[in-house]
């Protein structure tokens, strides 16, 4: 079993952010004090921490002398969090299960629902666009939806969309309609260009890329 990302962490910087994680933002001498530490050696793997963007020190706490000096305390980042498992996918595919699994009405309806959301929230960004434009804007907007995805043109003038990651993986497993709402989103936000599938993470690939072609111009009307 491959090691999970918290794994790979230091001994004391993991041993950090599990204090952390389990009781809330601390003082650094509360840390060195609950893991039997030096406040200087805690000290400086907070600073690490924090460095690598895992921790985010709040100045706003006082010394319970009420001396006025300020006590820092240290909380988790989003990125922190990030590295503990989270089972939504999972969760996900049980609440489907529910509506009548993979051939339930009420599941083709809701991937329907999010689909028409994508397409909604991507036309206005990409309609003033030039074409190349737009499959770069595309990208970018599969990238902040978790799908770490980038677009590379080609010699012919086509464009290649690649998803390095599936952002609902586990329920794509489950329910195809995942996959075709993906298909389905692209086109619809590409109105203007013929999309096709070329990699499936489904089929083995390791990761989903689409081949994007613009629309071949109309031909001039002659007299």
């Amino acid at each position: 079993m491959t090691d999970s990302p918290l794994d790979t962490l230091p001994t004391t910087r993991r041993a950090i952010l599990n204090l952390l994680k389990r009781q809330g933002p601390l003082a650094a001498n509360e840390v060195a004090h609950a893991l039997g530490l030096t406040p200087a050696a805690v000290r400086m793997q907070l600073v690490r921490l924090e460095d690598d963007g895992l921790l985010a020190r709040d100045d706003s706490a006082r010394d319970a002398a009420g001396r006025g000096r300020p006590a820092h305390t240290y909380t988790l980042t989003s990125a922190a969090e990030a590295l503990y498992p989270k089972r939504y996918g999972d969760l996900t595919t049980e609440l489907l299960g529910y509506l009548g699994g993979p051939d339930g009405e009420q599941v083709d309806e809701l991937f329907e629902r999010r689909r028409q959301r994508r397409v909604d929230g991507a036309l206005p960004r990409l309609a003033p666009l030039a074409f190349d434009e737009q499959v770069a804007a595309l990208a970018a907007i599969l990238d902040e939806d978790g799908y770490l995805a980038d677009a590379a043109k080609e010699e012919d003038g086509s464009w290649l969309i690649t998803e390095h990651n599936c952002a609902i993986l586990t329920v794509a497993h489950g329910f195809s309609q995942a996959c075709s709402s993906e298909l389905s989103f692209i086109r619809d936000a590409l109105p203007g260009a013929t999309v096709e599938r070329v990699a499936h993470l489904m089929d083995g690939a390791h990761v989903c890329a689409y081949r994007i072609t613009p629309a071949a111009a109309p031909a001039p009307v002659t007299a």
